[in-house]
This record gives structure tokens, sequence and C-alpha cells, in this order.
């Protein structure tokens, strides 16, 4: 049975708990091996999370020509982050 994947904050989180534990020197060679492979596949599921979120922001951004709304320097538009409570209501 498929376990179902890490949310990008659990593996940040365990990410770092390695690191602690890795960077106490109290753990032995063989157990710091596991961690270690332990990471690297956390790591991959980081990036992987960031990226899509990096292209589902990218998608969100750009006009209806398909085209990323630039402003005069040519740099993407951005607008102001809204929090509930402070100015408008956010859609999502």
């Amino acid at each position: 049975m498929a376990q179902n994947p890490l949310s990008y904050e659990k593996a940040f989180e365990r990410l770092e708990q390695i690191l602690e534990q890795m960077n106490s020197g109290k753990t032995a060679l063989e157990e710091s091996l596991k961690l270690y492979e332990e990471a690297e596949k956390l790591m991959r599921t980081c990036t992987t999370s960031l990226n899509a979120a990096e292209q589902k922001i990218e998608q969100l951004i750009k006009g209806r020509s398909g085209e990323v709304a630039v402003d005069g320097n040519q740099k993407p538009k951005t607008e102001p982050f809204a929090r509930k409570g402070q100015g408008e209501e956010l859609p999502f």
C-alpha cells in the first residue's frame, strides 16, 4: 500500500529534526548515513512542492494573453497581499 506523500511543512520540519540530530555530534556513523538518505528524499519532496507552487503562481499572474504581466521596469507586476481583517478579503 502506497504511503501518502508528506506535505511541504511536514517534510521541512523533519529535515530540521535531522539537521539538529546530525549536528549534535552524538549520532553514530551508520545512523548518520540513514539520516542523510532520509534527508535526501525529504529535500526532493520539498523541491518538488516548491516547484509546483512556483508554477501555479506563475499561471495565476499571467494575463489573458498568456504573458506574464510586467511593470515599466520589465519586472513581474505584483499586488499587495491583504490579510483577512485587513482590507479586502482573500478569494481563497
